[in-house]
């Protein structure tokens, strides 16, 4: 009989149709025991696991979640839809995500919808078609509010993350963009400074509209009308262009508060350009406060919104949701907090003309 089991295992393995009778066979356990493994039930003792699972590395098995998900409930997977994946702050805000669904045996899919509505609608659908158990959306600029509709008819849960869209009550996590950036004109009036530029956005999505609400709000409190807004993208080039413009106007702003910090790094390059020194000539504030601002020279201050945190919470959310799809709706909104770096100095006459030529040499 261990001979017949030997020889039909062996014919399993040469057609590539390794079972989990032949890992049963193969671990000495029963073929009820592999099914545990497979679906990581807490029933098996560890020793058990550990030798099923050599038998599944050594057997080359390899598990068909896919199917599995049709006969269950749950996949244990999340979608995850970012629009910008090339900005710092996306990276580390996934990394608190997969740190919280680590913990609970779930895997998330991340992708990148650029902010096109076009794109990220594809991504959902597809989503959907491998039945992942919830959404966390950052919605792409122009996202219609039926799109949250559409989510809920399809009873697929979702977690908005920094933006958002639709009528509330929703599920959402993120930070409070407005008093951040209120945080950021009260420190640079304290130190001087009255007329305060913004820079970038274009009013499409809610994250912006609190930044532009918080600048507003707090020049206004200081009776400040020298109020100037560029409605910019959101790169380093974008924030690099939009300082050059602005130096270039009959009456520079002193300081500038920009929409993230990878602005924040192309403006001061702008002023280096122009042969003005960040934090001296003119100050920058960026928002996020992502690793490279405390490298960067000069260390750039930054409204930290705390992406890390904002995912560990996006996931919690989604996670409570998937437990009870009929609960109350949440919002978790965190409190920013100014981190002060070099490079928003007190406001001081620059010896240095709007029209400074730019740091070349000639031949």
């Amino acid at each position: 009989m261990a001979q017949d089991n030997d020889n039909s295992q062996a014919a399993s393995l040469r057609d590539g149709s390794v079972t989990l009778q032949d890992i049963a066979a193969h671990a000495g356990v029963s073929r009820s025991t592999v099914s545990l493994v497979l679906r990581e039930s807490p029933l098996v003792a560890e020793r058990t696991r550990e030798k099923v699972q050599a038998s599944i590395k050594a057997l080359g098995y390899v598990y068909n979640r896919g199917a599995a998900a049709l006969r269950g409930s749950r996949t244990q997977t999340l979608g995850v839809v970012v629009y910008d994946i090339a900005n710092p702050f996306f990276g580390a805000m996934v990394a608190g995500i997969d740190a919280v669904l680590n913990r609970q045996n779930y895997v998330s899919f991340l992708t990148n919808s650029e902010d096109s509505p076009a794109r990220q609608q594809r991504f959902l659908e597809r989503m959907r078609e491998h039945r992942v158990d919830a959404i966390l959306l950052c919605p792409a600029e122009g996202t219609e509010p039926q799109l949250i509709e559409t989510l809920q008819e399809w009873r697929l849960p979702c977690v908005q993350v920094l933006r958002h869209v639709g009528q509330p009550p929703f599920d959402y996590a993120g930070t409070d963009f407005e008093q951040g950036v209120r945080q950021a004109v009260n420190h640079l009036v304290a130190l001087g400074h009255r007329h305060i530029a913004f820079l970038g956005g274009q009013a499409e999505h809610s994250a912006t509209r609190a930044r532009w609400q918080g600048y507003f709000a707090a020049m206004a409190d200081h009776g400040l009308e020298q109020t100037r807004c560029l409605r910019t993208a959101l790169t380093r080039q974008a924030g690099f262009d939009a300082i050059l413009a602005l130096m270039d106007e009959p009456t520079p702003p002193t300081a500038v508060i920009c929409h993230n910090d990878l602005m924040a790094f192309g403006a001061m390059l702008g002023l280096k350009r122009l042969g003005l020194r960040p934090g001296i000539d003119c100050a920058v504030i960026g928002t996020d406060d992502v690793e490279e601002t405390a490298l960067s020279d000069p260390a750039l201050t930054s409204v930290a919104t705390h992406p890390h945190a904002i995912g560990e919470e996006a996931a919690r959310l989604a996670l409570r949701r998937i437990a009870n799809p009929d609960g109350a709706r949440e919002q978790v909104v965190l409190s920013p907090r100014l981190q002060v770096r070099e490079s928003c100095g007190a406001h001081r006459p620059s010896t240095h003309s709007r029209h400074a030529k730019p740091l070349v040499t000639q031949d």
